[in-house]
């Protein structure tokens, strides 16, 4: 639908009730009315933000924030645990964690930005601090890293190649095996070594994973912003950006946007009715919204388990789409101990199990100095099947499994049982379902595109709309900014630029899906953010 259609629609209704989208006092939840809004936005996190924070900036200001938790940030989420000396508690990520790549790129990424503004409290990640481990112990095999690092790099070039020749997508295994990278199943140590490098990363395995997708994300986040990552160990949390991003535009008390009216928190949308005419959003506690638009910020998870009805039933291009990707599931572990058994030097410590590949792999150490120094506080990742097993067994068999891992890696030493234990349930989240969305194999920009693309006045945003930056930080804030601008070019009667290329009316869909992606799809209009002259 082009936008000279659609604009008399908008009219119609939207303006016998504001004059230059002025905000609008929201009736009620408990009145029996549906409140109406121009624009709802369904989720708090870092897209649903900054897309409020787009229409804001257009001088749109008449919309609702539809967040299902007590709290804004998404899949920004920190909890106290353990305590300090003096009983204070310590806070840890328990989702996104990482500002990942900050330094002297081509440009700024935009997160690390708002942690400057913010003056969130970061150090930086040191892969090079890490220490190798098996059942026996330590043991040195980090020149399989250098051996890994080799083929990547050769896997990186080959699919550069497939890119701009329009050749047919590998998995990311058959692109480091060709590249020379051919662990043998029984090598547990370089299974390790992969994990460590792609697995904790991707939070699924080469076998699953587009060599071509995966890789340009990676590629083009560290190229254009650069190659540091840096850990958040803010009190506050890493959602303190989004606290206080949204804090510039809603009302707040003592920097709290919460008290805004048109903040809803412990909102569970349960219905989505959509049409060319408008959106109607229900919700668990019986209020009801009525939106001239309606952007979703739901996660991949939550699309993909049916957590919400839509009226009419997502048409067939949309649902391949929501089911063709997939969503990982990223588990961090913590525990807290006495004191530390294990070296105070070293940031990361990589177990090569000898049965089960990714098998508690990852341990990281948050007591150093320049993170949580004196904290005794370790924590150890799980990604993909790992994480759906230990998500689904209880505290007491995990910590059990852990510590016989840790005793394997310390033989020396004493390992106590902790004094704190902890993890999340991501994949059973009903907000989320997962952690972050990742590229299958032979995935093409048109099936991303129907991804983005809105379905009348339903538009949809999120990390997995991104085409180069799906699951980051950054990847959310990009789509958020833009379905905020575009859905506010489309009340306004204009257009909107995308990186220089002018788009007006509805996002594209493709009802016929091809096999490949040809070099002039990487475009602003399918949602790559560089031109085909720059990859």
């Amino acid at each position: 639908m082009r936008l000279r259609y659609v604009l008399p629609l908008v009219a119609d209704w939207i303006l016998q009730t504001c004059e230059g989208y002025v905000a609008q006092q929201v009736p009620l939840r408990d009145n029996g009315r549906c409140a109406r809004t121009t624009v709802a936005i369904l989720g708090g996190g870092v897209t649903g933000i900054t897309a409020a924070q787009a229409l804001a900036n257009a001088s749109i200001d008449d919309f609702l924030i539809l967040e299902y938790r007590d709290r804004l940030g998404g899949r920004l989420r920190h909890e106290e645990f353990g305590e300090d000396e003096n009983g204070n508690p310590y806070v840890v990520e328990l989702g996104a964690n990482w500002i990942h790549g900050v330094g002297m790129g081509v440009r700024e990424n935009p997160i690390w930005q708002l942690a400057r503004k913010h003056n969130l409290t970061v150090t930086h990640s040191n892969y090079s601090s890490i220490r190798t481990y098996n059942e026996t112990g330590f043991i040195d095999y980090r020149h399989l890293q250098r051996e890994y690092a080799e083929a990547n790099r050769a896997a990186s070039r080959e699919a550069g190649r497939i890119m701009t020749e329009n050749l047919q997508d590998q998995t990311a295994r058959t692109g480091l095996a060709l590249a020379g990278w051919r662990p043998r199943k029984d090598d547990s140590a370089a299974q390790a070594v992969e994990w460590w490098n792609w697995d904790w990363e991707s939070a699924q395995t080469p076998d699953t994973s587009s060599l071509v997708f995966g890789l340009a994300a990676e590629n083009i986040t560290f190229q254009q912003f650069g190659a540091r990552n840096e850990l958040v160990i803010d009190p506050r949390g890493y959602s303190a950006i989004i606290i206080g991003e949204a804090a510039t535009f809603l009302y707040s008390e003592n920097g709290a946007p919460r008290m805004d009216h048109r903040v809803w928190l412990q909102t569970q949308v349960i219905e989505i009715e959509y049409s060319d005419k408008g959106v109607t959003i229900r919700n668990s506690d019986g209020s009801c919204v009525e939106a001239a638009y309606a952007i979703c910020t739901f996660s991949l998870g939550v699309l993909q388990n049916d957590a919400v009805t839509f009226r009419p039933a997502l048409p067939g291009w949309k649902q391949t789409a929501i089911h063709k990707y997939t969503m990982g599931t990223y588990t961090k572990i913590f525990m807290q101990f006495e004191k530390m058994f294990w070296p105070n030097d070293t940031q990361f410590f990589l177990y090569a199990s000898p049965t089960t590949r990714g098998y508690f792999p990852v341990f990281q150490s948050l007591s150093m100095e320049g993170f949580l120094p004196g904290s005794n506080i370790l924590f150890v990742t799980v990604v993909d099947a790992e994480a759906y097993r230990v998500e689904r067994q209880s505290d007491p068999e995990t910590q059990a499994e852990i510590l016989d891992v840790l005793r394997q890696m310390f033989p020396d030493k004493h390992v106590p049982e902790p004094k704190a234990f902890f993890y999340p349930r991501w994949s059973e989240e009903p907000w989320a379902y997962g952690s972050y969305s990742n590229w299958p194999v032979g995935t093409t920009l048109e099936i991303h595109q129907n991804l983005r693309a809105n379905v009348q006045r339903l538009w949809f945003a999120g990390e997995a709309t991104s085409s180069a930056y799906f699951g980051f930080a950054h990847g959310a804030w990009y789509e958020g900014k833009e379905v905020g601008e575009h859905v506010a070019a489309l009340l306004q009667g204009k257009c909107v630029t995308l990186q220089g290329q002018k788009a007006c009316g509805e996002r594209r869909h493709y009802e016929v899906l091809h096999g490949t992606t040809p070099l002039e799809a990487y475009n602003a209009i399918n949602g790559w953010p560089m031109s085909s002259v720059e990859l």
